[in-house]
């Protein structure tokens, strides 16, 4: 079985005109014959497709197309559209059921999502020639996730995960994970983040892809399985003075006897993305190279992590003005509850302040 993954993908003002006329050159440019050449394709949609003005409160940017995109989504070779992500519940329950209506509509099949919290945790299985393959969907605890008594995105649980990822191979030949998480621009994994990918090999999954960093990360091969840590963008363009954003790979995967995976970079244009030429793609992939031998060594790993975590001043900020001077139920008192609910900050968080057997 051939199959696609496409990192993030989002209309944007900078695509909407593309996406308007339906330009698909315009859009994906060549790397549309890599989305068609699979049997199946996947994106990780992170966003909304309603024409409601619902927007949810929350820290961070409110994403959001319009129904029709999803026809040109389809129209590109996508197959399948991953909703479990940080983005989808931006514009309320009803703006993410718009979602999931105008996927279906597109004649693409939506996965990753749910009534509640345990509906959501249903496995897309994809089969073609007797070959079975199990795709699991989760996203870290941002704002998007399903609860008990709420639809939304199917949320990571160190425990349910592994459940699922387990039912999945007994079921399946192969199974891929599809982690939205970790934490943003960051190409290294937290220490936390690389233990759970590879419990989730451990648990039976042959192939882990996180997304959401928004950057070209590392790899690793463990156990018989494949972990990539950091898939980068696919389609979602703006202006961002960080290089990191204007660039990912297109995971090529090829199940049958063996497993081969191939990365392959796509890079930004005025009106969207096509497949890197010769000398970006070697720059790239020496990139991708360098910091995977550096993932292996730990102390340099956990040296560039540490580094990262320092660099940012929010994390400080939040706790030493966490409901300063706020009067209850402001927006504001959203920082530090977010901090705590979200793994990827609580990752940086971890790292900024260490506990006291840390440091003695």
């Amino acid at each position: 079985m051939h199959l696609i993954f496409c990192g993030d993908v989002v209309p944007t003002p900078e695509t909407r005109a593309g996406f308007d006329a339906g330009d698909i050159a315009a859009l994906v440019g060549d790397a549309a014959d890599v989305i068609r050449s699979g049997d199946f394709a996947v994106a990780n949609l992170e966003c909304a497709l309603t024409e409601r003005d619902t927007p949810i409160k929350k820290l961070g940017a409110l994403l959001k197309g319009v129904p029709a995109d999803a026809g040109v989504f389809r129209k590109m070779g996508f197959s399948h559209m991953g909703l479990s992500n940080n983005h989808t519940l931006d514009y309320g329950v009803a703006g993410m059921r718009d979602t999931v209506q105008a996927v279906k509509d597109a004649g693409m099949v939506p996965f990753g999502y749910g009534e509640n919290d345990r509906d959501s945790r249903k496995t897309l299985f994809l089969e073609k020639d007797g070959m079975k393959v199990g795709v699991v969907a989760v996203c870290e605890h941002e704002y998007t996730y399903a609860l008990p008594d709420r639809f939304g995105a199917n949320p990571f649980d160190p425990f349910d995960t592994m459940e699922d990822i387990a039912d999945a191979k007994a079921a399946a030949d192969r199974v891929v994970v599809l982690y939205h998480g970790g934490k943003e621009h960051s190409v290294y994994p937290s220490p936390r983040l690389r233990k759970a990918c590879r419990a989730m090999v451990r648990a039976g999954a042959d192939l882990v892809l996180t997304q959401h960093s928004h950057c070209i990360g590392c790899r690793e091969a463990y156990r018989g399985g494949e972990i990539l840590y950091g898939q980068g963008n696919f389609l979602f363009l703006e202006e961002n003075d960080n290089p990191q954003w204007h660039s990912g790979l297109i995971v090529d995967v090829t199940f049958g006897k063996e497993t081969a995976v191939r990365y392959v970079p796509v890079v930004t244009t005025k009106t969207g993305v096509r497949l890197a030429d010769a000398e970006e793609k070697k720059t790239l992939l020496a990139a991708f190279t360098q910091s995977s031998d550096v993932l292996q060594d730990e102390k340099q790993w956990l040296a560039q992590w540490e580094a990262f975590c320092r660099a940012i001043p929010d994390y400080e900020n939040a706790v030493r003005n966490a409901f300063r001077d706020i009067p209850p139920g402001d927006y504001c008192n959203q920082v530090f509850p977010h901090y705590l609910d979200c793994e990827a900050h609580t990752d940086v968080w971890r790292t900024v302040f260490p506990s006291w057997h840390k440091t003695n």
